[in-house]
């Protein structure tokens, strides 16, 4: 048979197309005909590059007899996590009152009104104990709809009024130093001291945590938890965690970074690229942006999503076969496919650290690259209203709003690119992005039809939460002048989850980063030069600032026109050749000065 999925935007949907599940896609249809049947909902959640998902649709999904059962008994609904995070974040965090076994493919079980009085992950075609058998799970969850109904009902409705709660945050005071200091040592007490990173298998690369504890303040404070977070990027780039073409996979299944799970994704790479810049390792920089920019680019310049771990070695599925090849050995082989999906956030993380990476380092083609996917996304990931969307495939948009975070990585990400392009036209669409992200984005439309609540997103797991990426984005915007009521948005947005970040550091990398840019005064250098690769400019790049700013006096009139006070003035004095450095905290800047010996590397 083939199923409603044949014509969805998501290559993980389109993979499950020829099954004899009779799935529905996320949408009001698959609850109209829950409702009318008065069934149960079957939610399964998985992503294109998933193996578990893979391994799961292989044994059940494909299985004549198991959708039988799932046919009869249940509404079945194929959701791609990627695509809409809001659904998965509402289930995964009603999932967690069921089982501590957290991950995908996540398979919920709700009443017609989509509330879930059941959630597991993988579940296997025949017992293996302690886990029971997929079927035996239909069977037991159908019995529990047909017999104890009211029970079912009481304990779904008891999920999500309890989810609803947990969405309330109390603001609390901004953290000091001391505080941040102390919540990143407490991260440094965690590291793996033979190995590195932090803790035991699986072992990730928490980009969020380790952009944290390179944070100015840190290294000034806690110098240790700095030292812990170079040490686990050596550790990762030299391990099997890293592919030869400079890729990084997902995660290492052992503690010392061995026997990767091998896909491979987008924020993973993005934001280890912008640590690896940070950390001044110019290899591990040069080698994700050839990935980023061989693999994942696609045609019209967006990035998709990831890079399966599986691909076809004579005939077979393999998991890793490809990787687990030297480089020389691979030309032979259909490499892993890359899911084309182009989604909006993930790509304005790719747009930042590839625009900031291309000029540290002077890669002009780097900086072409994230202006290219920048156009594409604010091109196509669009709706008939000019709204920004989840994702595109192909050229054609999702239906999927975009999220709070998408908008906001985005809005960051453009930012970033003004200061490589020097172009201000970029600085004020991200302006305009982040200003509709502090006016608030809704979720799913269907979630909220329905009541059902969508997880609070306040913890940075392997990208930032939409909180952390609303407050970044302001805090960047107003290190570039662009008004005080950003500096107060990113306060805001700290003040509302600092008691849960100092409590539990490692799940808030992002934010507390933010927060340690609130609590240290900006160092700001903006070089007015008509010689970009000059001198003046090199001493600048090489310099421990927040904002490094090389411009024409007409661009930085430009900037300043455009609203971005730490241009004003600095265009319209007579320029030497080499041009002029400022150099400037808080806004408050010291006499230009033309030599490059002048300007000092030190914050």
């Amino acid at each position: 048979m083939t199923n409603r999925l044949a014509d969805t935007l998501s290559p993980y949907l389109r993979a499950h197309a020829d099954n004899p599940v009779d799935w529905y896609p996320w949408g009001p249809d698959a609850f109209a005909e829950a409702q009318r049947r008065d069934v149960p909902l079957l939610i399964s959640i998985g992503y294109s590059t998933c193996h578990w998902c893979h391994v799961m649709a292989r044994e059940s999904f494909a299985d004549p007899e198991t959708a039988a059962l799932i046919n009869r008994d249940f509404v079945a609904v194929k959701v791609d996590r990627e695509e809409h995070p809001d659904v998965d974040g509402a289930y995964m965090a009603a999932a967690s009152a069921f089982t501590q076994n957290l991950g995908w493919p996540l398979t919920v079980f709700t009443t017609p009104r989509g509330r879930t009085f059941y959630a597991g992950t993988y579940w296997p075609p025949q017992a293996r104990p302690p886990m029971p058998a997929f079927r035996d799970v239909l069977a037991a969850v159908n019995e529990a709809w047909t017999v104890r109904r009211a029970q079912a009902e009481e304990s779904a409705d008891a999920v999500t009024d309890a989810l609803a709660r947990a969405a309330a945050s109390t603001p609390s005071d901004l953290p000091d130093a001391g505080a941040i200091a102390a919540a990143a040592l407490s991260i440094a007490a965690r590291e793996d001291t033979q190995y590195g990173g932090f803790g035991g298998a699986p072992k990730f690369p928490v980009a969020t945590t380790l952009g944290f504890l390179q944070s100015p303040l840190v290294r000034r404070e806690a110098p240790d938890a700095a030292a812990a977070a170079a040490r686990a990027l050596a550790a990762m780039a030299g391990s099997e965690l890293r592919d030869a073409d400079g890729g990084f996979f997902r995660y290492a299944t052992q503690r010392d970074w061995s026997v990767p799970h091998y896909e491979r994704m987008l924020t993973d790479n993005a934001q280890l690229l912008a640590v690896a810049l940070d950390a001044g390792d110019e290899q591990t920089v040069r080698g994700i942006a050839s990935f980023l920019l061989d693999v994942l680019r696609r045609e019209g310049g967006g990035f998709g999503a990831a890079q399966d771990s599986e691909s076809w070695i004579e005939g077979e599925r393999s998991e890793g076969g490809y990787y687990r090849r030297p480089v020389a050995e691979r030309g032979g082989l259909e490499p892993p496919a890359v899911d084309g999906k182009v989604i909006t956030g993930w790509n304005g993380l790719a747009v930042g650290a590839l625009a900031r990476a291309g000029a540290a380092l002077d890669e002009p083609a780097w900086i072409d690259a994230a202006a290219a996917a920048a156009e594409h996304v604010l091109q196509v990931n669009t709706d008939e209203r000019g709204a920004l969307v989840r994702a595109s495939l192909d050229g054609v948009a999702s239906a999927a709003v975009a999220t709070t975070a998408d908008i906001a990585l985005l809005a960051e990400g453009l930012l970033e690119l003004a200061l490589a392009t020097r172009d201000s036209r970029w600085a004020v669409r991200g302006r305009e992005l982040l200003d509709a992200a502090l006016a608030g984005v809704d979720s799913d439309p269907l979630l909220t039809a329905h009541g059902i609540a969508a997880a609070p997103d306040q913890t940075d797991g392997d990208l930032p939460s939409g909180a952390a990426a609303v407050a970044s984005a302001a805090l960047t915007a107003w290190r570039l002048g662009a008004g005080e009521r950003y500096l107060d948005a990113a306060a805001d947005g700290v003040r509302a989850h600092a008691t849960q970040a100092v409590g539990q550091p490692f799940a808030h990398g992002s934010l507390l980063r933010v927060a340690a840019g609130l609590a240290d005064p900006p160092r700001q250098i903006v070089v007015v030069t008509e010689r970009p690769s000059g001198p003046l400019a090199a001493a600048a790049r090489a310099s421990d600032a927040d904002v490094v700013a090389v411009v024409t006096p007409a661009q930085a009139r430009l900037f300043a026109d455009a609203g971005f006070e730490l241009f004003e003035g600095k265009g319209d004095a007579a320029t030497p050749d080499g041009g002029l450095a400022y150099d400037c905290r808080s806004f408050v800047c010291r006499l230009p000065v033309e030599d490059p010996a002048l300007l000092s590397t030190e914050r």
